[in-house]
């Protein structure tokens, strides 16, 4: 198949930063690219060769955007199932595979998936109601405190919640949900699995999150983890195991647990390029997402070896601002060494929606670390 400079279609569903940033590699190639999204501001608009507005949940619009692509593949898991699974089975070829996109949709089918391959995971248990879960709790089935995770339209802190009261379970919504584990860990870790479709598998370092404590979401994305080295190769080892239970193809990450006696657990896994491999676009020689599309069109892998230390800062909308987005003290940041700021596009910001990313870069890690922080003190996502 020639994909280059050719009539070949690659099709994306969704048109977010990470649609946006997989067009970095299209563009590079001369692959032609056409994206469906919701939004008529979508940040995929500026850099794909075809723009469909579109609602990614129906089912006819997914499928007669597919029908008209060679290849089909996602940013986002929200996207409808039943299309892509019509799609493949009449020839289109859907990357990831709709199988495996519907065992990680729903945080509790992918919980069972992981019991069932024999996967180290956090305890849970899963419940079709609030009510059933309310009742556990009274009856001492499960006891406080837990993790809460609603099993399905969860994203970037939303539908998870730490419960440490029975007054917090008041404030939870009545769907089908989780409760987990409060697991006590050292670190939080992920790993980038690359596979192709003839089932050729790389591994990128394993990286260290921080989170930020109430918003639940990533602050820093470290690369390299600082981990003893056993502690790596385990992670590396965990994430292999993972990939081939789902038998992937592209990108897959996985997060997990280092917990206080070294365990390594998996927390959940996306089937996409991944807020924790942000860091590779300047760090890696081949970057999340152009190993991504490498993936999906059965290519060689790229080298996923480092070139320096990455770490990534999330630009999240600041507290109280709702409204037309000003990036203030951006020109502070960039006179930084080694900063890079990458601005996904959204003209809109709100608090704690992500806006951009910035990625620094250095020899050293701590070195890098010690920036990080200086830009997060200094960069502001508000609104005019």
């Amino acid at each position: 198949m020639n994909y280059f400079s050719s009539d070949f279609k690659l099709g994306i569903l969704g048109g977010g930063q990470l649609g946006k940033m997989m067009l970095y590699a299209t563009r590079k190639f001369d692959i032609y690219t056409s994206v469906l999204d919701p939004s008529a501001e979508a940040p995929c608009k500026i850099a794909c060769n075809e723009f469909h507005q579109g609602d990614l949940m129906d089912f006819n619009t997914v499928y007669n955007f597919g029908k008209k692509v060679d290849v089909l593949t996602f940013e986002i898991e929200h996207v409808n199932v039943d299309a892509l699974q019509k799609l493949e089975d009449e020839g289109v070829q859907v990357y990831p595979s709709p199988k495996t996109l519907q065992t990680i949709q729903n945080k509790g089918v992918q919980k069972l998936f992981y019991q069932k391959n024999n996967i180290p995971t956090a305890p849970f248990s899963i419940y079709m109601s609030l009510e059933e879960l309310i009742h556990s709790v009274e009856n001492d089935v499960i006891s406080i405190p837990f993790v809460w995770k609603s099993t399905q339209f969860g994203y970037d802190g939303n539908g998870v919640k730490v419960i440490r009261t029975v007054e917090d379970l008041e404030t939870l919504p009545n769907v089908e949900c989780m409760a987990e584990k409060m697991i006590d860990f050292k670190n939080e870790l992920a790993v980038i699995v690359a596979r192709n479709v003839s089932g050729e598998m790389k591994t990128y370092p394993v990286v260290e999150m921080e989170f930020h404590p109430e918003a639940n979401q990533v602050e820093y994305v470290i690369c390299p983890a600082r981990i003893p080295q056993e502690i790596e190769e385990k992670a590396r080892k965990v994430a292999l195991q993972v990939s081939e239970a789902f038998q992937h193809t592209g990108i897959l990450a996985v997060e997990m647990f280092q917990t206080q006696n070294d365990e390594i657990l998996v927390n959940e896994v996306a089937p996409r390029p991944h807020n924790s491999g942000h860091y590779s676009i300047e760090a890696s020689y081949t970057d999340q997402f152009e190993q991504h599309v490498r993936a999906i069109l059965n290519l060689p892998l790229g080298k996923t070896e480092s070139k320096v230390a990455g770490i990534m800062v999330n630009l999240v909308g600041a507290e109280g601002h709702t409204g037309d987005v000003v990036y203030e003290n951006i020109e502070k940041i960039m006179q930084m060494e080694g900063v890079t700021p990458h601005i996904y596009g959204k003209k809109q910001t709100r608090p704690f929606r992500k806006m951009g990313h910035v990625t620094i870069v250095n020899e050293d890690v701590a070195a890098a670390r010690k920036v990080a922080a200086e830009v997060k003190q200094t960069i502001n996502v508000i609104s005019k």
